[in-house]
């Protein structure tokens, strides 16, 4: 299986988290279930390639398809995120 196979979403972000959904091959999904959320092993285990510290917390319920990921930002990503919307009210 090639990751050509798999989708990754941007990065979309809230005060807390950054977060990202990855649409897998049907024929992966197949051999899942949506009763559990999966370890970082686990996804690993069936394709899905990103970076450490990502965790599996929800599933998108109308299609098995698409796993929901999140993680929390950094120091460094929140103060930029605040300096982001300080320049953006700024600019308005």
């Amino acid at each position: 299986m090639s990751s050509e196979d798999f989708y990754y979403s941007p990065k979309y972000y809230d005060d807390i988290y950054e977060y990202r959904h990855v649409i897998i091959p049907k024929t992966v999904s197949l051999k899942l279930t949506q009763k559990k959320l999966y370890s970082e092993n686990e996804w690993r285990s069936i394709g899905i390639q990103m970076s450490p510290g990502w965790i599996h917390y929800h599933w998108h319920k109308p299609d098995k398809t698409v796993f929901l990921f999140r993680r929390k930002l950094t120091k460094e990503q929140k103060l930029q995120q605040k300096k982001t919307g300080e320049q953006q009210l700024e600019d308005y």
